[in-house]
Formats: C-alpha cells, structure tokens, sequence
C-alpha cells in the first residue's frame, strides 16, 4: 500500500470515528464525505478561485494545502429541526420560533446549537483518529465554502479535514493570511 493510499485509509477511519460520534437525543443530522482524488483537486482549484473573487488571502493559502494534500474528509451539519427540548442556546426563545427561521450565507442558519455541538464532537472524533494514526491535518471552515458552491455537500454548515503524511507538516508553518 503506498502512502497517500494509507492516508486515504485513515480518511476511512475518520469518516467512521464521526458517524459514530455521540449526537444530541439520539438523532443524526451529520454528513461525513472523504472526497475522491478529482474532488479534492476540483475543491483546491476552486478555494484559489474563491480567493481571486473575493480577495482573501486564506482562501488561497488554505486552497493550496488542499492541493497540496493527500486527502480531504468533509463533515458536515444536515439541515434540521430544533432539537425540541425549547433550551434558548440558539437564541431563540423556543424550537418552533427557530424552526420558522432561515438565513443564507456561506453557511445556512439557524443552527441548532446542540446539533452544532454534534458537528464539533464528529469534527473532534475525526481528527483524533486522524492523530492516532499520526497522520497530519487540519479543521478548515474555508473547505465547506468551496465544498458548498460544487455541490459535494448538502449541509448547512461544512467543514474539511485535510490530510497530508510527509516528514514536516504542510499545515503547521504557513504564512499568515
């Protein structure tokens, strides 16, 4: 097996460290992707793409350790209801004031706060195996924004897991952008 095959296996291991994360009354609103070889090259060129259109920095920088890497896991929050236990974190004064509600964005809101806990804890639970396999990665919020805008996710909010297994961590010393 050769190395970016053995990343890709820890993407594998990854993916189910977070479908099995703990969520919120039992229910699942999580999305959890590893992308294929063409899905990661379309998502790096289209964070460069991202970067050109609205002049951020970041998005370039963190494009090109996409590009740069041996796989990407995206992990995702599904659109949802409240949870239905009326607990205020979201901001509103009960699930069905914030289930009438929607916003567009990058992201897709409301979020239910403790559905957005379960996206974190999958998040957590992915990059930990991720660690126990000594395989070098990164949250990145900008992933979801070009993961989004191609179609590679349903989600209202996404994140992607670069991963990279080289002898100095691609994600570790960037320039600040």
């Amino acid at each position: 097996m050769s190395m970016k095959e053995t990343v890709r296996f820890v993407g594998d291991l990854m993916a189910l460290s977070a479908r099995t994360a703990p969520k919120a009354v039992g229910q699942d609103f999580i999305e959890v992707r590893l992308l294929s070889e063409s899905e990661r090259v379309a998502l790096g060129n289209d964070m460069l793409q991202v970067a050109k259109e609205r002049g951020i920095q970041g998005f370039e920088r963190d494009g090109q350790n996409v590009l740069d890497s041996d796989a990407v896991v995206l992990v995702g929050l599904l659109p949802h209801k409240g949870a239905g236990l009326d607990c205020g974190a979201c901001g509103f004064s009960s699930c069905e004031e914030f289930n009438s509600k929607s916003s567009d964005g990058d992201f897709k809101g409301p979020n239910c706060f403790l559905r957005a806990l379960d996206h974190g804890i999958a998040l957590g639970s992915a990059v930990k195996a991720a660690s126990d396999h000594n395989v070098d990665n990164r949250v990145m919020y900008r992933i979801g924004v070009s993961a989004l805008r191609l179609g590679m996710s349903k989600a209202n909010v996404v994140h992607g897991i670069p991963l990279s297994a080289t002898g100095k961590n691609i994600f570790f010393d960037r320039p600040k952008k």
